[in-house]
């Protein structure tokens, strides 16, 4: 149990770190020192830093489908105001930090997607689960009635999750949230508007 703890303590700190750095930035000594656990211990737990580092993403995975779980799970929501809300939450957490550090999948994918085929696999996996979210609630809006009945699913979600991670390397850069309500807007306004 305690071992368990102390690795999980790693892996949170180490996200931490990570979501403000980058991967390559992070050195192991730093996040031991952070986490007050003594040198020599990340080896016990982990069998290189890549491997801590595809933990890490597993992390990042389990927060996301914590934060937004209970916004899919709300039936007193429609399907686009589920989805609306999702993008609203994202949207004062990232004004909270002052508009850095972004999304951590993504700020790895740029990072080592051409790196690691390790990383590239595993962050691949991660954007397939943010897309089926998002298709998971367009299909239910198609099936009230909220969006065009026409509408190509997993073409559009691939392509709502394309944009929002655009709009976060955008978002960085100006320091504010225009580049997020402008995706927004194109989003609800243009793309899932029926009769389009």
């Amino acid at each position: 149990m305690v071992k368990q703890i102390t690795k999980q303590k790693i892996i949170e700190i180490g996200a931490q770190i990570i979501h403000q750095k980058g991967y390559h930035h992070t050195g192991i000594q730093e996040i031991l020192n952070v986490a007050g656990i003594p040198k020599g211990s990340f080896y016990f737990y982990f069998a290189s830093k890549e491997d801590f580092g595809l933990q890490v993403i597993d992390y990042f995975n389990n927060r996301h489908r914590e934060m937004v779980t209970p916004i899919l799970e709300d039936k007193t929501l429609s399907p686009l105001q589920r989805l609306e809300k999702i993008f609203d939450w994202f949207m004062g957490r990232f004004k909270e930090m002052g508009y850095t550090c972004g999304c951590p999948i993504g700020n790895l994918s740029q990072e080592m997607g051409d790196l690691s085929p390790a990383f590239r696999s595993k962050l691949n996996e991660s954007f397939e689960r943010m897309v089926q979210v998002i298709a998971g609630l367009l299909q239910e809006g198609k099936e009230t009635g909220e969006v065009p009945a026409d509408l190509d699913i997993e073409e559009t979600a691939n392509f709502i999750v394309s944009a929002w991670h655009g709009a976060l390397i955008r978002m960085k850069i100006v320091k504010g949230t225009e580049p997020l309500e402008n995706h927004k807007r194109f989003i609800f306004q243009t793309l899932l508007r029926p009769g389009q």
